[in-house]
């Protein structure tokens, strides 16, 4: 059976660290749903690491992905261009979000997060629900996707640290705010962990159902490795299958962050060795790519 050439069909830069790309992948989009991500594969001596599925087309069989370059395989991808192919894209991946008409729904963002936002707040929109979106970013040049978000129709507050664009503080001050005023029935958060606890701290003091989106380690992501295991309700729940979403008042996010950090040494050594050759770095769709 010949390998699917996963072809970056069109890649896109937004802040200085972090990329939108297009990949080739017919078979994922009739499948995919919101919520769901993908597991990735540079090159044949990479490794795997699950990616926020932005957005799918079954008419031209891509799907949209965004990344920031963080580690060693994300700097690879940033420095791949159309015409080049990734090594493997595996998805889709996860629990689709459970969408349903419940009335009013907040959906937060925060950073790259606001990437797996977007089809979440779309899928309520189209719902029927009213849907206010709340993001929240470092400054103007970090913000991403603000212009999708605005053309779904629903409300947009943006929070920013330094007041470049929009309130000047957290995305949480913009939650208070709508949990006073327009009281929210759902708040989905997805973004940085410190974010997404704060935002289940606030929702669990004011009684409002909140739902979160974990970024944990993952590996095969079908279950096996239990590598991106978690605590939610004092029970062991593996992200991939039975998230990545889960009651943000039941998570366990003081072990979530122990867990992301425990490679952290490892991570920085592989980088440190990838900087010495990626200049010279490629993959193009050749025999088998």
């Amino acid at each position: 059976m010949a390998h699917d050439r996963f072809e970056i069909t069109a890649k896109e830069q937004y802040a200085p660290d972090v990329y939108r790309m297009e990949i080739r992948a017919p078979r994922i989009p009739p499948a995919a749903r919101a919520g769901q991500f993908v597991i990735v594969r540079a090159d044949e001596k990479g490794e795997r690491v699950p990616l926020t599925l932005l957005d799918y087309s079954e008419e031209s069989g891509t799907i949209e992905i965004v990344f920031q370059a963080v580690g060693t395989t994300t700097d690879k991808l940033a420095r791949l261009e159309p015409g080049e192919c990734i090594q493997d894209v595996v998805g889709p991946l996860g629990r689709p979000t459970e969408v349903e008409k419940v009335g009013k729904v907040a959906c937060v963002g925060g950073g790259v997060g606001i990437a797996a936002l977007y089809p979440i707040a779309r899928a309520f929109v189209q719902a029927g629900n009213d849907v206010k979106i709340l993001l929240g970013s470092r400054d103007r040049e970090h913000l991403i996707l603000a212009d999708r978000m605005e053309a779904l129709g629903a409300a947009l507050e943006i929070a920013t640290d330094d007041g470049s664009v929009g309130e000047k503080g957290f995305v949480t001050a913009l939650l208070l705010r709508a949990i006073n005023e327009w009281g929210p029935d759902r708040v989905i958060a997805v973004g940085p962990v410190p974010m997404m606890r704060a935002v289940s701290m606030l929702t669990r003091e004011h009684g409002v159902p909140t739902v979160v989106s974990l970024n944990a380690i993952m590996l095969d992501g079908t279950g096996m490795c239990g590598t991106c295991r978690c605590e939610v309700g004092g029970e062991t729940k593996f992200s991939c299958v039975d998230g990545p979403e889960f009651d943000g008042h039941e998570v366990d996010f003081e072990m979530l962050t122990m867990r992301l950090g425990a490679y952290k040494g490892e991570e920085a050594e592989s980088r440190t060795l990838f900087a010495e050759v990626a200049d010279s770095y490629h993959h193009p769709c050749g025999e088998g790519a």
